[in-house]
């Protein structure tokens, strides 16, 4: 079974972007792991001038995409069990354990949104849940979109071709990962930490582990205070 991600966008030309090149983008064109769909909204306006949005309901700047396009849109797909996603500024923040849970599945269906937001009505009534990939404002859920669609792909078994590479990674338990080192031995005065070049794996995995951790003590607080309290 492969992971089908569909994307709700005013912007199909956005994709497959960064999804179609490198393993990922072979194991999607070449191999068939993942699939990709776009749907465009703006072909779902009843407006014969093609507007999706309208103004907000109480006042404001800006335009509101309204609930009825988008519920079209989407009753458009076949959705097959797929979790329904809304990029927002407002949602719960994308982590490495719902990427892994969306991973297992058969994909996801992604809504990414434009002007001031979506019509509620249209997230509650058919059961959007709301993401955001960062403590920052965006033009557009397209960027998020395929942040997201590339956590998950990167997942499923084949696409890297190396499971074991992905162990350490960063969040895969709680910590950050270690700093990484390639030839030369030595640039700009800077030399690889002499424990990787000492061929002792038992010190190397020690030495990785305590980078981690510092790492994530500095730059993670909360992560290492998830991890000590547990």
């Amino acid at each position: 079974m492969s992971f089908d991600a569909t994307v709700l966008t005013m912007f199909p030309e956005a994709f497959p972007g960064p999804l179609g090149v490198s393993l990922i983008g072979t194991a999607w064109r070449e191999h068939g792991l993942w699939t990709l769909e776009t749907v465009d909204i703006r072909g779902f306006s009843k407006d014969k001038r093609g507007f999706l949005d309208d103004t907000p309901a109480g006042g404001g700047p800006g335009q509101v995409m309204r609930a009825d396009v988008i519920a079209a849109a989407l009753d458009s797909v076949d959705r097959r069990e797929r979790p329904l996603l809304y990029m927002s500024a407002r949602g719960r923040p994308l982590t490495q354990a719902r990427v892994r849970e969306w991973a297992d599945g058969p994909g996801l269906i992604v809504l990414a949104g434009r002007f001031e937001g979506v019509d509620q009505r249209v997230l509650d009534s058919r059961g959007f849940e709301e993401i955001a990939v960062g403590d920052a404002v965006l033009a557009g859920g397209e960027a998020a979109a395929l942040v997201t669609i590339e956590a998950c792909v990167r997942l499923v078994p084949g696409v890297l071709g190396q499971a074991a590479s992905l162990s350490e990674e960063s969040f895969e338990d709680g910590l950050l990962e270690h700093p990484q080192y390639t030839r030369p031995r030595e640039f700009e005065g800077l030399e690889i930490p002499e424990v990787l070049l000492s061929g002792h794996h038992a010190q190397v995995r020690k030495w990785r582990e305590a980078q981690r951790e510092a790492t994530t003590r500095e730059r993670r607080p909360d992560l290492w205070a998830q991890r000590s309290a547990k």
